[in-house]
């Protein structure tokens, strides 16, 4: 059933962190907008006490430091071994899987409050947050845990970026019978933290039957960093439809 969840113990430090500007109006600053996670600490683990909490109506969780990669800037601010093990309100992060929609969650920046304890006026630290994990149940599907990194300014974090493709109702190929081949649903980048894509856009609107969309061909973002060992792979094509039976066509 459950076959995954790693925590660790942390207290919790006072740290107030300045809210991100939202003066880049997407998917993510909205969304960043109007739903600020909270969440509380909690000080022990085990399978009987996350029981508990879910039982309760909350979620356990953990936020941590992604660690940097080799030759990238240490990020200040934060411990990168520090851990703060938490947990959330589940019906609000419901509520963010509903109107965020789940491909684009763990490429999505959120506020995040710890509170003294629920319902607590008491901050104990505030900042920017990325989701890298949500772990559910196999058979109901319920939400068990959830993992954070923090995404503080001027950080860097290795996000898997969804790829979406607009412009197949007017897709040369398609209309003469191609087929789309999505070979990339995502796309792996060290980005920024103030500069993290939702989703990539694919512009297959000019695709003829036979033409393909490579990697180079996609525009993001300046600081945005691709992660891929194979460049020249292509995100997606469009290829020639087979015919079902094709003893029936002609010679």
């Amino acid at each position: 059933m459950v076959k995954w969840w790693r925590s660790a113990g942390g207290g919790i430090r006072s740290l107030l962190s300045n809210p991100r500007s939202a003066s880049h109006p997407s998917l993510q600053s909205q969304s960043s907008l109007y739903h600020t996670i909270q969440a509380i600490p909690r000080e022990f683990t085990g399978n009987r006490i996350s029981a508990k909490d879910r039982a309760q109506g909350r979620i356990p969780a953990v936020v941590f430091s992604q660690p940097p990669l080799e030759n990238s800037p240490k990020p200040t601010g934060r411990s990168i071994a520090r851990k703060h093990l938490l947990t959330t309100e589940r019906k609000q992060i419901q509520a963010i899987l509903k109107s965020v929609e789940l491909p684009y969650f763990c490429s999505t920046t959120f506020p995040l409050q710890i509170r003294a304890g629920s319902g607590s006026s008491v901050l104990l630290e505030s900042g920017n947050v990325l989701p890298v994990k949500i772990h559910r149940d196999e058979e109901s599907g319920k939400i068990l845990n959830l993992v954070f990194v923090w995404a503080d300014e001027g950080s860097e974090l290795k996000v898997d970026v969804p790829v979406t493709f607009k412009g197949e109702d007017v897709c040369p190929g398609l209309k003469k019978g191609g087929h789309l081949n999505k070979i990339r649903t995502s796309l792996k980048y060290l980005c920024p933290a103030e500069h993290i894509p939702p989703k990539i856009e694919v512009d297959i609107s000019n695709l003829d039957v036979g033409d393909r969309v490579c990697l180079p061909d996609v525009k993001v973002h300046p600081s945005l960093k691709l992660l891929s060992k194979n460049e020249v792979m292509p995100i997606c094509k469009i290829v020639a439809t087979k015919l079902e039976n094709p003893e029936s066509a002609g010679v």
